[in-house]
């Protein structure tokens, strides 16, 4: 038997394909969705075209899709039914540019195959159980008793995957493991997990709340937004355009909200990229601190997604300073070792890890479990 992941995006949809309950990977890639016009959904016919010899071998028992906005209401995974699907529709306005083609990939799917049970995974689901004082904003509670504003975090099956293989990784029993991960890429965030649960981290109500990322500003001064809307003339969707698409490494180099370009551009001497990159590893250098200090103290530290496994650059200066915290990463290593790999330096106490991004393995494992518990 197989279990299909798709991972739906607004410009690209995300599949793999695995041997059932041993979870091996016998396919996967990646469709373009080349036009703004175009749906995810129309990328689902060209997945079962590159799956097809898999499941003619081992058909598919079901499919698990990665659902970035759960709200308060998922706070786990769930077998998709009318129900479902009408509230990640509802929690659209909370994840605009995520939830919609999540479920349009969801509607194909369900009848590319109506036969087999559609799980549910959910990004936010990780961070449900976050201690009130870490998850409950400072403003009018009724915000958040009656409107659900609430710290919700993102990237959460990165996060839970990661933090479970680093126990894994390293021989740790799961009880009182304390793992700081940084999930870096175009979106970023960290977070911290004491016994394989989340007790802090970066993203807040939306996924602008944070580390810099590549075209977010992650978190600012919330009197500039006000600055900006009274003084500077903007409109609220001029200044979400901002935020969301024209700040973080783009908006301070000037040259891309991709890493790689604003570090070739720093290399050949552009001082604003140089600057771009610095905020940018501070902004990891000192989420790190204060989640170890969520969980007074670090066993290991793990950098995961595109930049966090590809720059050792990155991953070099955002360790700088960190040996009060028992981490100290080994130059040699982390320049020539890749995931996933263990960069800390011998006889160090904490480790640092470098860990191959697998949120698809994370969803497999959770299709299996609830279709195997009904």
């Amino acid at each position: 038997m197989s279990v299909l992941v798709l991972n739906a995006g607004s410009s690209t949809l995300k599949f793999s394909l695995f041997a059932g309950r041993s979870t091996d990977l016998v396919a996967d890639g990646i469709v373009e969705i080349p036009t703004l016009e175009a749906d995810p959904k129309d990328a689902v016919p060209a997945v079962l075209d590159a799956i097809r010899d898999g499941i003619s071998r081992d058909p598919v028992v079901a499919v698990g899709h990665r659902v970035v906005h759960g709200g308060r209401v998922f706070i786990g995974s769930v077998p998709i039914d009318a129900r479902v699907i009408d509230e990640i529709g509802r929690l659209s306005e909370l994840a605009p540019l995520h939830n919609p083609p999540a479920l349009a990939a969801i509607g194909e799917a369900r009848r590319a195959f109506p036969g087999v049970p559609h799980v549910a995974v959910f990004d936010t689901s990780f961070f449900a159980d976050l201690p009130p004082e870490r998850h409950v904003y400072p403003l009018p509670y009724e915000w958040y008793a009656e409107s659900g504003v609430r710290r919700y975090g993102f990237h959460g099956i990165s996060h839970a995957y990661c933090a479970g293989r680093a126990a894994e990784f390293l021989g740790r029993p799961p009880e009182g493991f304390r793992v700081v991960t940084c999930h870096l890429g175009n979106g970023c965030s960290a977070a911290a997990t004491l016994g394989g649960r989340a007790v802090a981290t970066t993203m807040g109500f939306t996924p602008l709340e944070g580390l810099v990322m590549g075209s977010r500003s992650g978190s600012v001064d919330p009197g500039i937004l006000i600055h900006a809307l009274e003084r500077m003339g903007l409109f609220p969707e001029e200044l979400d355009e901002i935020l969301q698409r024209r700040s973080g490494l783009l908006g301070v180099s000037g040259v891309s909200s991709d890493f790689r370009a604003v570090q070739e551009a720093a290399r050949v001497g552009n001082e604003r990229a140089r600057l771009a990159l610095a905020i940018y590893a501070d902004s990891v250098r000192a989420a790190i601190g204060s989640l170890a200090v969520a969980m007074g103290g670090v066993d290991a530290l793990v950098f995961t997604a595109g930049v966090g496994e590809n720059a050792a650059s990155l991953r070099e200066e955002a360790c700088r300073g960190l040996e009060c915290l028992g981490l100290r990463l080994d130059p040699g290593r982390n320049r020539s070792l890749r995931p996933d790999a263990d960069l800390a330096a011998p006889g160090i106490s904490g480790r640092i890890l470098v860990l191959r991004a697998r949120e698809d393995l994370h969803i497999a494992r959770e299709t299996l479990r609830l279709i195997v518990s009904k």
